[in-house]
């Protein structure tokens, strides 16, 4: 009877803990791909703090990035490490990889874990490419690296932004008990590595095929989360796959800078033809929308307000040219303050972060054929007799309708006006308005 109570027992503790862990262990998946930018960090946080609020037990990042902007790396990797549960990045699937931004996400979280045919590393700067900075080749001990370092930049920022990088992926790496010589070499040589060198090397911290076999492997793994070790349960979790709401959705659209290019562009013109011509309305709605939403999008990338200047005086300049007689020069100095202010408007030397270059020529021809169409209408409308006003008289013809008295009447464009002439003009006589004073016709007949 009482092997059989143990026994009743120890079925009962089972049952529910397995109860338990259906009920209320969850693995939640957000996902991490393209290029890692504002957007995918305030996914991040928000992911983390709806985990938190909804009692969540892991977090998995699925990863599949060649890197992105630094700001945003940075605010994912504070977050990982401030971060109250478990999270885990796995670089899946097969064919995926974590390349610059990538590996410093990795280094930092409480696990790392690869697909079979993945890769990581290539963690230099981007930017350093732009100024000169040539990865090294190996050398044979840490201070030729360091001279060769010195040498290979020329530049004491340069030297300073590798160094920088370099500390920092090798804090993570030390934090998280993961190789800090080979965080070195992918910041100083651009190197990389399969799955499989990653795990020989101490990089990670196993290799599986999907998610679930993940789960499986990381069970009764112990790790440090806030300074604190925790053992990890995760036989039987739920596997929730954590999708961004409308607001991240919308900024991941508007910060990419073609589309923050394009919405700046929209806001600008709008506003203006809605100035040039009061009551129009739509222009100035959709101006004022895009320009907000352009706005929006640049308070959270690496703009250069310098290029912004540039593109609005430029436009200012193209649309002067319809309104003053400048003969091309506001035409052309504005086309070339548009050019050279796209071209610089984004402060960075990431590729997925960098205005499409036949974006900006395709919208400078466009503005460049504005610009021809506008000049060479100027040109046929100066070309043109004056319709309108004082001078649309000048050498027009009527007919004198009568002489008795002074001044004379006569019919100018079906209209009957007071005249003077020098000379006698006989009632039914042609006549041409050589001047005008006041509302009195000057005339002279036609004979």
């Amino acid at each position: 009877m009482n092997k059989f109570s143990v026994f009743l027992s120890k079925i009962l503790v089972c049952l529910l803990l397995s109860l338990q862990v259906q009920a209320g262990e969850k693995a939640w998946v957000l996902e991490i791909k393209g290029a890692i930018g504002p957007a995918t960090s305030d996914y991040l946080k928000k992911g983390l703090e709806k985990a938190q609020e909804q009692g969540v037990t892991l977090v998995v990042l699925q990863m599949d990035t060649p890197g992105g902007l630094d700001v945003a790396m940075r605010e994912i990797v504070q977050t990982i490490i401030a971060s109250p549960i478990p999270v885990v990045t796995y670089v899946g699937p097969s064919g995926a990889r974590a390349a610059s931004a990538g590996t410093y996400i990795l280094y930092a979280s409480h696990v790392a874990a690869m697909a079979p045919g993945t890769n990581l590393g290539a963690a230099t700067p981007v930017q350093i490419g732009g100024i000169g900075f040539t990865p090294e080749k190996p050398s044979d001990s840490e201070k030729d690296e360091t001279q060769k370092a010195v040498k290979s930049t020329g530049d004491t920022m340069t030297h300073k932004m590798v160094n920088d990088a370099e500390a920092y992926l090798r804090s993570l790496a030390q934090m998280q008990g993961r190789n800090p010589e080979w965080a070195a070499e992918a910041v100083r040589k651009s190197a990389s590595l399969s799955a499989e060198d990653a795990l020989e090397k101490g990089v990670i911290d196993l290799i599986a095929v999907d998610i679930p076999q993940l789960l499986k492997r990381i069970n009764m793994r112990t790790v440090k989360l806030l300074g604190e070790e925790r053992q990890l349960s995760t036989l039987g979790m739920k596997i929730q796959t954590y999708k961004p709401d409308w607001r991240n959705r919308l900024l991941s659209v508007i910060t990419n800078p073609n589309v923050a290019y394009i919405l700046m562009l929209l806001g600008f013109y709008g506003l203006f033809f809605e100035l040039l011509n009061p009551g129009s309305v739509l222009p100035g709605v959709i101006g004022g929308i895009s320009l907000l939403l352009a706005l929006f999008a640049f308070q959270v990338l690496p703009v250069n307000f310098a290029g912004m200047a540039l593109i609005l005086l430029g436009i200012a300049f193209m649309v002067s040219e319809a309104f003053v007689p400048s003969f091309g020069a506001l035409g052309i100095g504005g086309l070339l303050a548009f050019v050279i202010g796209s071209v610089i408007l984004i402060d960075t030397e990431t590729p997925d972060y960098a205005i499409s270059r036949s974006l900006i020529g395709g919208i400078s021809l466009a503005s460049l054929l504005f610009f021809l169409w506008v000049v060479r209408a100027i040109i046929k409308i100066r070309a043109k007799p004056v319709v309108s006003g004082r001078e649309e008289m000048f050498g027009k013809e009527g007919k004198c309708l009568s002489n008795k008295g002074e001044p004379l009447r006569v019919t100018v464009h079906s209209e009957v006006w007071n005249a003077q002439a020098s000379i006698s003009i006989s009632p039914g006589e042609r006549i041409k308005v050589i001047g005008i004073d006041g509302l009195i016709l000057k005339v002279e007949p036609i004979r």
